[in-house]
């Protein structure tokens, strides 16, 4: 065990296919820590390519290294001159480098495109994992760890907790921004992929354990001491071979002809893995998988830092053609400002910070000096509380920000809070839907890209001529949302200082789809122009219940006296639970582009 100084010698293969830039980069690695002093040097650096610009320093935290081979091929980008940077920078540190560079060909003579897994690509990727296989047995290491270089394990202790389990086959289950993951729970006599009830248990964490299953791939621990995985080959597949030519598939044959159990652990969150992308997809689509990996991430652990030494090319964020962005964080909440700015910037979306007004630190005086009253007869619909002094801030909080907008005059501005998670390609998506906007001449003055849609009886109203997009009916949250001049000018004109409710109520009434009449009656003019995105962009970090969830609307006091506290998020706070089931026949499904033949090809996994 590297931690306790017991000579045991892992060798790591870490296998990138087309992650980012790249279409190839392999990296065999072992480590034979003896001494103190060799497992402090050994533990220093590991691994860089561009992903592995993020996946070196990762794998830097897992305690073994040393690196052995360094090999690339069917590269059509700057693969070669990274790793090269690289090697040069880090090979100090290593008992022994071998270099294996191959400049051509740049590509499969049989792919359509680098994310394109033609048979000749699947052979060439099994040869060089049993070459690595070979090398592990021929050098005595104890284990094999393989990792897909675009697979990030963020549990410093994910291999001694592999090792630990004790198994032939293990793989940590490591996390995506779908169901997709590291593992299969069931698979047809076929050899193709089944879906069983098992999966979303185990996928969910609604079941902690290792379980056993037939299949794990990208990252994956082999116990070499063990007398049965002798038998296991990558290639060529076994003689009575007959299913689909996959190395994924042919390694869990052979496990099954080795009588070996494959297992799949999740006691703990080892790491995550981007959703592989269909033939079709481009390396720049990659590039924005592997952006969305990393701000996943960051919702609950801390930035993937790029290894130091590699050159990183700067970012050069922009404000995505709105006049301005604006985030809304309370100056206490250090912690999300800094998430979120890191994510923004990861992006390439510049911003500028509006600090939120504390409920938590306004008092009577101050409310009476801006002349705040309650709307009469409110109360919370869950909870039938009144109104909260972080209502109120939240409230305070987007006033300002729709002030500054008539103040400045601007056009068109995103409005964000601090606690949101992107969908995957948000810039992309949310650039593309303002110019088709643009294009339709949409006459609109507030457009939601996150929510919680409230009526879920029947569909909204689909926008012709703009896909993706529908006419808003009530909705809750203000997590972020488009606005224009004559939106804010709506907004404040409606003077609700005097008669105040949570801010994603307010919004509902100025377009006049809040289910209580009694509440629309205290604003006369009703015809805010009001959108939203369908599918949303997006979603909270965390809802009511789930561990990091914590709200600062509802955590503060009752409006008109301060010595009455709530705590409403705990136990009674549904506002802030996840979206409810949506039926069928209410669904937006006529602001959905229509599936393409290549999108209704099934895929081999849980996609």
């Amino acid at each position: 065990r590297v931690d306790k100084l017991q000579p045991v010698n892992p060798l790591l293969i870490l296998v990138n296919e087309a992650l980012l830039e790249y279409i190839h980069l392999r990296i065999v690695c072992g480590c034979f820590p003896a001494t103190k002093a060799e497992v402090s040097s050994c533990n220093r650096e590991c691994m860089a390519c561009k992903p592995g610009m993020f996946t070196i320093l990762l794998l830097k935290k897992l305690l073994y290294l040393c690196c052995e081979l360094a090999a690339t091929d069917h590269n059509v980008d700057n693969t070669t001159e990274i790793l090269r940077e690289w090697l040069k920078n880090v090979q100090r540190f290593y008992h022994y480098v071998e270099w294996r560079p191959m400049d051509e060909p740049e590509s499969y003579p049989d792919e359509i495109g680098p994310k394109h897994w033609p048979g000749s690509r699947f052979a060439h990727v099994m040869k060089l994992r049993q070459a690595a296989l070979r090398t592990a047995r021929e050098k005595w290491s104890d284990y094999i760890l393989f990792i897909d270089v675009d697979n990030f394990l963020t549990n410093p202790q994910t291999l001694n907790l592999m090792i630990a389990e004790n198994k032939t086959i293990v793989a940590p289950m490591l996390e995506s921004r779908g169901l997709y993951s590291n593992f299969w729970c069931g698979i047809t006599p076929q050899g193709f992929y089944k879906r069983t009830p098992d999966y979303l248990q185990i996928r969910e964490w609604k079941r902690l354990g290792c379980f056993p299953v037939p299949m794990v791939h990208s990252t994956f621990l082999i116990d070499l001491r063990k007398e049965a995985s002798d038998k296991l080959m990558f290639y060529p597949p076994h003689q009575d071979y007959t299913w689909t030519f996959d190395d994924i598939i042919v390694f869990a044959f052979s496990s099954r002809q080795a009588g070996i159990q494959m297992y799949l652990c999740n006691r703990e969150h080892y790491g995550y893995l981007p959703i592989p992308l269909k033939p079709q997809q481009t390396l720049q689509e990659e590039i924005e998988n592997l952006v969305h990996v990393q701000i996943e991430a960051m919702i609950d652990g801390p930035p993937m830092e790029p290894s130091q030494f590699v050159s990183v090319v700067p970012k050069y964020p922009d404000k995505m053609g709105f006049d301005e962005i604006f985030m809304i964080n309370l100056k206490r909440r250090k912690d999300r400002r800094d998430r979120m700015l890191r994510t923004l910037y990861e992006q390439e979306i510049e911003v500028k910070i509006v600090e939120a007004v504390d409920g938590k630190a306004l008092n009577t005086s101050q409310l009476k000096a801006l002349n705040i009253e309650m709307l009469p007869g409110y109360r919370d619909p869950y909870s039938s509380r009144p109104l909260t002094r972080g209502e109120i801030g939240c409230f305070l909080s987007h006033y300002s920000v729709w002030k500054e907008v008539i103040d400045r005059e601007l056009e068109k501005t995103l409005v964000i809070e601090d606690d949101v998670r992107f969908e995957h390609q948000f810039k992309k998506k949310l650039m593309k839907l303002m110019d088709d906007i643009d294009q339709a001449q949409l006459d609109w003055e507030l457009i939601y890209i996150g929510r919680k849609r409230m009526q879920v009886k029947e569909p909204e109203k689909a926008v012709p001529n703009v896909g993706n997009l529908v006419e808003a009916d009530y909705s809750y949250w203000t997590l972020g949302y488009v606005i224009s001049l004559e939106g804010a000018q709506k907004l404040v004109g409606a003077d609700p200082f005097g008669k105040m409710l949570p801010v994603d109520e307010f919004l509902p009434i100025m377009y006049n789809k809040h289910p209580v009449a009694e509440y629309k009656e205290y604003y006369e003019s009703r015809d805010l122009k009001a959108f939203s995105v369908e599918p949303l962009l997006i979603y909270p970090t965390h809802y009511t219940g789930q561990p990091g969830y914590l709200s600062d609307t509802e955590t503060s006091t009752i409006w008109d006296n301060e010595t009455v506290a709530t705590d409403w998020d705990r136990t009674h706070s549904w506002k802030s639970r996840k979206q409810s089931h949506i039926h069928r026949n209410a669904k937006n499904t006529e602001a959905l582009p229509s599936p393409t033949s290549l999108d209704a090809v099934p895929s081999r996994d849980e996609l």
